[in-house]
């Protein structure tokens, strides 16, 4: 499939949601008007029959319209849903279309996850806005955000690099399937201050509706109830009597429960909504007839419990939703004052969490399991060239068409890199000529195959292996830390964990922060370490001097260049590796032509 036949295919998609969006929200509107035409005929027939002692014949129809009034608002009700779920579904394709046509990018950036300190992911612009996570990110839920982040800050082992790119493979094929996923993600509309309260809440010991208490709380309606059909039928003033005390005794015994049952609540209508997203996230899961063995070890998390992992979410919302009605003076006094519904609901709390809450935390886990993976099978998608490179443990590494992912198709550049044979490279070049790109491009890449993505080559051999990066380093006014100092705790902190393993090693003009001929005996010295504890990977100098080094390593070390020429008095840059020591200069002839010099 080419690129135009993908945005089509969003394009298709966009317009067939916007269409049902439509005839469902006129649905939508039309039941909301005959709910209340219906809501007025009720009261107008239950006005007259106790004011003017109609026929009984009205007080039947009454019931029968309030019957109908229940049935159109479930019908409203599940409209309204269906509405809001195809508007996501419809946002979904217009951000894919907005983001392949680059008119931006629509999708979270992950900010809150940089971390200077981290190996790679501050050099290799791993978070951030126009990042790797914003490009490649389409999770919704905090669960999702966040294993999306943990999955590029660390290297999976290779069992389940094998066991996502199986499950990637599977999820890339069904695109509907996966945009009703992310929709109901996108419902969920969570965010991080309810999430951490859920699990908080999951830890807590509630209080427990004593049996007593719940005894009264069904005796007490019930007999509330009888007196009240009684009293319509006989109109028998005994029974108003009864009416009145066991409406006070009723609301005495609320009175006395609130608190616990206001101690219970979220205090936040966002919290229904949310869980009962999660659930059908959660079923979309049970319900998917997947084939491929990591999909269905997913599945089984969410089994092996007493029951639907999906309801049982579900049913949560529902009693949260419940609850919330305390909130409302008005139905607080009427359902508790008839039927102590808010102490059921407590009650009914309190059984879930005794339940389910054991589970919880792993209910929630699959969820952003499932989305990152989704995320994944999203990028496969919208980049069938993109290819899953081969495994192996013998610590060699090598693409074939190598090119950035978040560069697009038709300017993306691509090269052949092998670290087989010599497993270290020292890249030199002109300014822009590319040698900053390329080092970004092997480390990116170095991580999407460590966390089971495909990567941007049309064929790859590797051993996953942790990946160090020194490329961009600052100076920190708050640690009194210049660049230079900061640079070396980076290269420091890199010959550490090279004594502990081999690791994938990239360096970007070090020692900026000393003199020319301390920057050369320095990065010629950081080589000779960096090689004698087995790193592999690139160094990208300006020093041609230091390309010598190969000289007394040929089995290790490798020199490769991108040239520049100049074609028509002007720079003219191809982007391709080779091998070599650089040869044209660009900052002296720029200059000249920009009359600096």
């Amino acid at each position: 499939m080419s690129h135009q036949d993908i945005i089509d295919n969003y394009q298709i998609l966009k317009d067939t949601y916007k269409t049902k969006y439509e005839n469902l929200s006129a649905q939508h509107r039309n039941l909301s008007l005959l709910r209340l035409l219906v809501a007025i005929a009720v009261i107008g027939l239950c006005y007259h029959y106790f004011t003017m002692h109609a026929p009984l014949w009205e007080i039947g129809a009454a019931i029968m319209l309030t019957i109908g009034f229940v049935i159109m608002m479930k019908m409203h009700q599940r409209i309204g849903k269906q509405r809001i779920f195809m508007k996501a579904l419809q946002n979904i394709n217009e951000d894919e279309l907005a983001y392949l046509t680059g008119q931006k990018i629509p999708f979270h950036a992950g900010t809150e996850f940089q971390n200077d300190q981290h190996a790679y992911s501050s050099d290799l612009d791993v978070f951030g806005n126009r990042s790797l996570y914003q490009h490649l990110n389409r999770t919704n839920t905090q669960m999702g955000q966040q294993q999306f982040a943990d999955g590029l800050l660390s290297i999976a082992s290779q069992q389940t690099i094998l066991e996502r790119q199986q499950a990637i493979s599977a999820l890339e094929k069904d695109i509907k399937h996966r945009q009703d996923f992310f929709a109901l993600g996108k419902i969920a509309n969570d965010n991080k201050d309810i999430y951490e309260r859920l699990i908080k809440w999951s830890e807590e010991k509630e209080a427990t509706v004593s049996k007593p208490l719940l005894v009264l709380c069904y005796v007490l309606p019930v007999v509330l109830f009888a007196a009240i059909a009684m009293y319509i039928f006989t109109k028998d003033d005994l029974y108003w009597a009864i009416i009145n005390k066991l409406i006070p005794v009723n609301l005495l015994v609320f009175f006395f429960q609130m608190k616990h049952i206001r101690k219970a609540m979220f205090s936040t209508e966002k919290i229904n909504e949310m869980l009962v997203s999660y659930g059908a996230m959660l079923q979309h899961i049970e319900q998917a007839n997947y084939e491929v063995p990591a999909l269905k070890n997913i599945q089984d998390k969410i089994a092996n419990t007493e029951a639907s992992a999906g309801k049982a979410l579900s049913e949560l919302g529902s009693i949260f939703s419940k609850l919330e009605t305390i909130q409302n003076p008005f139905s607080a006094f009427v359902m508790n004052g008839l039927a102590l519904y808010h102490i059921h609901q407590l009650h009914k709390l309190n059984n879930w969490k005794a339940k389910h809450r054991k589970h919880l935390q792993q209910w929630l886990q699959v969820i952003g399991e499932m989305e990152m993976l989704q995320s994944l099978a999203n990028l496969k998608y919208n980049n069938p060239s993109f290819c899953f490179p081969k495994l192996n443990h013998d610590n060699k590494i090598s693409f074939e068409s190598l090119g950035h992912p978040l560069i697009k198709e038709e300017k993306r550049v691509c090269n052949d890199v092998s670290f087989s044979e010599n497993r270290f490279i020292i890249l030199t070049g002109s300014n822009m000529s590319g040698k900053s790109t390329f080092l970004r491009t092997l480390g990116i890449n170095m991580v999407l195959t460590g966390m089971g993505s495909a990567i941007c080559a049309s064929a790859a051999n590797v051993h996953p292996m942790q990946i160090f990066v020194s490329m961009r380093q600052s100076d920190s006014l708050a640690d009194s830390e210049s660049y230079f100092f900061a640079e070396v705790k980076r290269l420091k902190f890199i010959m550490d964990q090279l004594k502990n393993e081999v690791c994938f090693v990239l360096l970007d003009e070090i020692l900026r922060g000393t003199n020319s001929d301390d920057k050369r005996s320095g990065t010629i010295g950081v080589i000779e370490k960096i090689i004698t504890r087995n790193a592999i990977g690139a160094i990208a100098t300006h020093d041609l001097e230091v390309c010598l080094t190969t000289e007394h390593h040929p089995d290790i070390l490798t020199n490769q260049c991108f040239e520049v020429e100049i074609i028509n008095d002007e720079l003219v840059f191809d982007y391709k590796l080779r091998n070599g020591i650089c040869k044209n200069k660009s900052a002296t002839f720029l200059m000249q032509k920009m009359e600096i010099i």
